[in-house]
């Protein structure tokens, strides 16, 4: 099993993307190393699995790569938070407010009950909006928020403070 300086060591760093001045942290290189992503997936559900986790919520679409693996890992079921207008049932949504402008994210209305114990899953908690989106997409669906975990924390961000009121568990910190 690696730690965490080994996976970060995997982690291609690119600067000034998507624009000057930022340091992008591309996961696909991580996930493409077959130990690294074993590595990652197991520290994640080794935090979950003791809460009893009935749904794990991954959104689009990276928290897709991670959500699933830890879905399997920890005998829980995955939900699809996904973009507006990807799903084809009936849905609820959130809306929240981006750096520059907002976004949306909708599960069907049927994935998530009430009294469900869901952890939220995803690559990167950075300012944390996705991320406490999701949050109050389920508690509006009347299911509990256990915890939240991520491959990657970019600690200046602040986005942990947004998640207070949940539990957080990350893998890899900047």
């Amino acid at each position: 099993m690696m730690n965490e300086q080994e996976l970060k060591d995997t982690i291609r760093s690119i600067p000034d993307y998507p624009i000057p001045g930022v340091l992008f942290r591309d996961i696909t290189t991580l996930v493409k190393d077959p130990e690294a992503y074993n590595s990652l997936i197991t520290i994640l559900s080794d935090e979950l699995r003791p809460l009893n986790v009935d749904i794990v919520i991954g959104p689009e679409a990276r928290g897709f790569v991670f959500g699933a693996a830890v879905a399997y890992a920890i005998n829980a079921g995955l939900v699809l938070a996904r973009k507006p207008g990807k799903l084809p049932c009936e849905v609820n949504r959130i809306s929240y407010g981006l750096e520059y402008g907002t976004n949306s994210l909708e599960v069907h209305k049927d994935a998530i009950q009430p009294g469900m114990r869901v952890a939220i899953v995803d690559d990167l908690l950075a300012t944390g909006g996705t991320a406490r989106a999701a949050v109050e997409l389920v508690r509006e669906m009347g299911a509990e928020v256990v915890a939240a975990a991520f491959a990657i924390e970019l600690t200046d961000l602040g986005g942990r403070e947004k998640l207070a009121d949940c539990p957080v568990f990350t893998a890899i910190k900047y």
